[in-house]
Protein backbone atom coordinates (compact mmCIF):
# COMPACT_ATOMS: atom_id res chain seq x y z
CA UNK A 1 0.00 0.00 0.00
CA UNK A 2 2.95 2.45 0.71
CA UNK A 3 4.45 1.86 -2.41
CA UNK A 4 1.36 2.54 -4.46
CA UNK A 5 0.92 5.54 -2.84
CA UNK A 6 4.63 6.73 -3.03
CA UNK A 7 4.11 5.58 -7.03
CA UNK A 8 1.01 8.11 -7.11
CA UNK A 9 3.00 10.75 -5.91
CA UNK A 10 5.88 10.67 -7.57
CA UNK A 11 3.70 10.35 -10.97
CA UNK A 12 1.63 13.32 -10.02
CA UNK A 13 4.99 15.42 -8.88
CA UNK A 14 6.29 14.38 -12.25
CA UNK A 15 3.12 15.32 -14.12
CA UNK A 16 2.60 18.43 -12.68
CA UNK A 17 5.95 19.83 -13.76
CA UNK A 18 5.51 18.27 -17.60
CA UNK A 19 2.44 20.37 -17.84
CA UNK A 20 4.37 23.49 -16.29
CA UNK A 21 7.36 23.08 -18.30
CA UNK A 22 6.75 21.48 -21.87
CA UNK A 23 8.88 20.25 -24.31
CA UNK A 24 9.69 22.95 -27.25
CA UNK A 25 11.82 22.43 -30.03
CA UNK A 26 15.14 23.45 -29.03
CA UNK A 27 16.87 25.84 -31.18
CA UNK A 28 20.80 25.59 -30.90
CA UNK A 29 22.65 27.15 -33.60
CA UNK A 30 26.49 24.82 -34.18
CA UNK A 31 27.86 26.92 -37.28
CA UNK A 32 30.53 25.34 -39.05
CA UNK A 33 33.55 27.24 -38.74
CA UNK A 34 35.39 28.08 -42.17
CA UNK A 35 37.93 30.24 -41.60
CA UNK A 36 40.85 29.22 -40.00
CA UNK A 37 41.35 26.06 -42.19
CA UNK A 38 43.29 23.23 -41.45
CA UNK A 39 47.42 24.18 -41.53
CA UNK A 40 46.35 27.51 -41.42
CA UNK A 41 49.12 29.71 -40.38
CA UNK A 42 48.59 33.08 -37.92
CA UNK A 43 51.17 35.52 -36.76
CA UNK A 44 51.35 37.03 -32.97
CA UNK A 45 50.25 40.52 -33.10
CA UNK A 46 48.19 39.82 -36.81
CA UNK A 47 45.07 40.88 -37.53
CA UNK A 48 43.09 37.68 -39.16
CA UNK A 49 39.25 36.46 -39.65
CA UNK A 50 37.60 34.29 -38.32
CA UNK A 51 34.72 33.02 -40.10
CA UNK A 52 31.66 30.33 -39.79
CA UNK A 53 28.76 29.35 -42.41
CA UNK A 54 25.43 30.81 -41.29
CA UNK A 55 23.51 29.53 -43.64
CA UNK A 56 21.37 27.12 -41.67
CA UNK A 57 20.92 29.15 -38.70
CA UNK A 58 17.41 28.65 -37.16
CA UNK A 59 14.75 31.73 -37.07
CA UNK A 60 15.13 32.10 -33.19
CA UNK A 61 18.67 32.07 -31.86
CA UNK A 62 18.56 31.37 -27.92
CA UNK A 63 21.69 33.03 -27.35
CA UNK A 64 22.42 35.51 -30.66
CA UNK A 65 25.57 36.66 -28.69
CA UNK A 66 28.78 34.81 -30.33
CA UNK A 67 32.08 34.44 -28.06
CA UNK A 68 35.50 33.01 -29.57
CA UNK A 69 38.10 31.57 -27.53
CA UNK A 70 41.69 30.18 -28.51
CA UNK A 71 41.75 26.17 -27.55
CA UNK A 72 45.50 24.57 -27.47
CA UNK A 73 45.69 20.80 -28.08
CA UNK A 74 42.60 19.38 -25.97
CA UNK A 75 42.06 22.68 -23.35
CA UNK A 76 40.26 25.96 -24.55
CA UNK A 77 42.43 28.82 -22.88
CA UNK A 78 39.24 30.53 -21.08
CA UNK A 79 41.51 33.43 -20.34
CA UNK A 80 42.35 34.32 -24.03
CA UNK A 81 39.47 35.59 -25.43
CA UNK A 82 39.64 36.74 -28.99
CA UNK A 83 36.39 38.72 -29.19
CA UNK A 84 33.17 38.81 -27.34
CA UNK A 85 29.60 40.01 -27.72
CA UNK A 86 29.25 40.18 -31.58
CA UNK A 87 25.95 38.95 -33.16
CA UNK A 88 26.54 35.20 -34.32
CA UNK A 89 24.74 35.99 -37.77
CA UNK A 90 27.23 37.77 -38.51
CA UNK A 91 29.50 34.53 -39.98
CA UNK A 92 32.54 37.17 -39.67
CA UNK A 93 35.10 38.64 -36.92
CA UNK A 94 38.35 40.01 -37.23
CA UNK A 95 40.43 39.30 -34.21
CA UNK A 96 44.20 39.72 -32.79
CA UNK A 97 46.65 36.82 -32.55
CA UNK A 98 47.08 37.15 -29.30
CA UNK A 99 51.05 36.49 -28.29
CA UNK A 100 51.55 32.53 -26.79
CA UNK A 101 53.83 29.91 -27.63
CA UNK A 102 54.55 29.07 -31.11
CA UNK A 103 53.12 25.44 -31.77
CA UNK A 104 50.70 23.71 -34.78
CA UNK A 105 48.30 22.77 -32.18
CA UNK A 106 45.63 25.90 -32.17
CA UNK A 107 42.01 26.31 -33.02
CA UNK A 108 39.63 28.20 -32.27
CA UNK A 109 36.29 27.71 -30.28
CA UNK A 110 33.02 29.63 -30.77
CA UNK A 111 30.48 29.83 -28.16
CA UNK A 112 26.71 31.33 -28.74
CA UNK A 113 24.28 28.65 -28.44
CA UNK A 114 27.08 26.01 -28.72
CA UNK A 115 30.80 25.70 -29.16
CA UNK A 116 32.25 24.07 -31.86
CA UNK A 117 36.00 24.09 -33.01
CA UNK A 118 37.78 24.99 -35.78
CA UNK A 119 40.38 22.80 -37.41
CA UNK A 120 43.83 22.57 -36.30
CA UNK A 121 46.50 25.91 -37.28
CA UNK A 122 49.73 27.38 -35.96
CA UNK A 123 50.61 30.32 -34.56
CA UNK A 124 54.49 31.61 -34.71
CA UNK A 125 56.05 34.75 -33.50
CA UNK A 126 56.25 37.82 -34.75
CA UNK A 127 59.21 38.72 -36.79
Amino acid sequence: MKFTSALTILFTIFFTFAVAFPITKRDVFVPPITSPENGDAWVVGQTVQVTWDTSNAPTQITNPKGKIYLRKAEMTLLNVVLAEGFDILLGAINVTVPAVAPDSDYRVVLMGDSGNFSPFFSISSAV
